[in-house]
This record gives C-alpha cells, structure tokens and sequence, in this order.
C-alpha cells in the first residue's frame, strides 16, 4: 500500500529532516508507477528523482519534487572516450541541457564508455576533449554534467571510468563547475573500497552520489559490507550539497526499505 493512502494533500513534499537532500533512482522502484514512487518519496522527505526523462517531469514536479539527474549523453559502452563519439553526444547534451535548464532540473548524466583496448590515458583525454565541447554551454545554463564512475569488474565489464582517480583527473582537466562526477559508492566499494577517505579527499570534484548496499546492490542495511550511518554523517560533515540518491534493488517491502535509507541518511 502506497505510504500516502488517506493523506488529503501532497502538493508540497515533507520537510526535509537533516543536512542532506535525498533523491531516490526510478529504476529500482518499478514495480511502483512514476506516480506512487513521487508521492511515497516526497511524503518521506525525498526531494528529487534520478533517472526519469523530461516527459516525466511534470509528474515528479507536482509534488514539489526535482527530477535530480536527468539523461544526458552516450551510453554506458558507448561514452566519451572516443573521438568518432563526440559529435553525437555533443548534440545529446546540447539538447538535455536545454530542456534540463528550462525546467529548473540541475544535472544531466553522461559515461565514459568502454575501454575496447584503449588506455587509459588515451581514453582520459578523448574525455577532456569531449567535456571541454560542451563546459560552456553547460556553464551559461546552469546545468551540470556528470560523468558517472562504474564498476568493471561485477556489472559493466570495461568500463573506462571505473576509479575515482581517473574520473577525478577528467573533471581537474577540464576545470569546470559544471562538469563533475557521479560517485556512487556501491560501484567504488567494488573497485576500491576507502569511502570515506576518498570522499573527503575528492569531494570537491562530485556533484551527485549514489547509494546502494554491497555485495548485492540491496538495502543499505547492516545484511551487506558498507556502513552507511558513518558514511552519511562524512558526507554531510563535509558540507555536501548535491543529492545523495538512493540506487538499491530492494529485496523486501519497498516502503519500509526506502523509509529505513532515508532515516540513515538524515543526519
């Protein structure tokens, strides 16, 4: 049952409760439509939604939500990192930044691709190259983009931005405030581990994090390897004002999941 039966009105979400702006990814919450997934997430206080394009904006936004990070460029296997790529995402971003702009949404996402025998400098600079295309533009709309790190050894096998170093050396490269970095920890606990040292170490390079438990990508709960309560209050310590966004498959009620990460998080 949806968290918000018998509420006479959620035109404006909860207030927020802590340091951190929570957001909550669409995907993982499918077996809820767009509607029931805003409705529960602002009557707990989530401010934003990731991952949903701009037809479904509005949905989100009547209830005082924010679509958080909204589509941007390429693809996962198919990013930045080659040249022969860079005129299609170019125009990708150009278009989503100017919706994303228009409607008050902050972020848009983009990937590094797939190494496909490139090295990783190579693959770096083809990056820089691409980013610097579009910095601009981004900066006169307000918009940021955001190259996200994944994993390459469980989920996206080749991966080029799969350490924080190397997406950290992108973003420096390009010296944008909008152009930043997608941090989600359940991707760099696979690949590196030390959350929180690095997250005071780069903090300065990300715009938006990511939650999801480890081994598994489940609740982030005391089941799995992270502890979320000392990373929520590190990240919040350090002043953080992206969104943190909750991107867990959970594996029991849906609800009562997303009601226990939103309670870690507020800090």
């Amino acid at each position: 049952m949806a968290l918000t039966a018998g509420l006479p009105s959620l035109a404006q979400p909860a207030a927020r409760k802590g340091r951190l702006k929570q957001a909550v990814a669409r995907w993982c919450f499918n077996k809820w439509s767009l509607e029931e997934l805003a409705r529960n997430a602002a009557a707990l206080g989530i401010e934003g939604i990731d991952l949903i394009g701009p037809d479904e904006w509005p949905v989100v936004q009547k209830y005082g939500l924010v679509p958080s990070l909204a589509p941007g460029g390429g693809t996962i296997a198919d990013g930045l990192n080659r040249k022969e790529n860079h005129d299609k995402i170019e125009r990708q971003l150009r278009e989503n930044i100017e919706r994303a702009a228009a409607a008050g949404v902050p972020n848009v996402i983009t990937f590094s691709g797939n190494r496909r025998g490139l090295s990783d400098e190579e693959g770096l600079e083809n990056c820089v190259a691409g980013l610097n295309r579009i910095k601009a533009f981004a900066e006169d709309k307000g918009v940021t983009v955001c190259l996200e790190l994944l994993n390459s050894k469980v989920d996206h096998k080749d991966y080029q931005a799969d350490h924080t170093a190397w997406g950290v050396e992108v973003v420096r490269r390009v010296n944008s405030p909008r152009v930043k970095l997608v941090y989600d920890i359940y991707h760099m606990q696979i690949m590196e581990g030390d959350i929180i040292r690095t997250l005071r170490a780069n903090i300065q390079w990300i715009a938006h994090i990511h939650t999801a438990g480890n081994p598994g990508r489940h609740e982030i709960d005391d089941t799995q390897e992270l502890n979320y309560r000392a990373i929520a209050r590190a990240i919040a310590d350090l002043g953080f004002q992206g969104f943190v966004a909750h991107e867990f498959v959970p594996r029991r009620d849906p609800l009562e999941s997303l009601k226990q990460a939103v309670e870690i998080f507020t800090v």
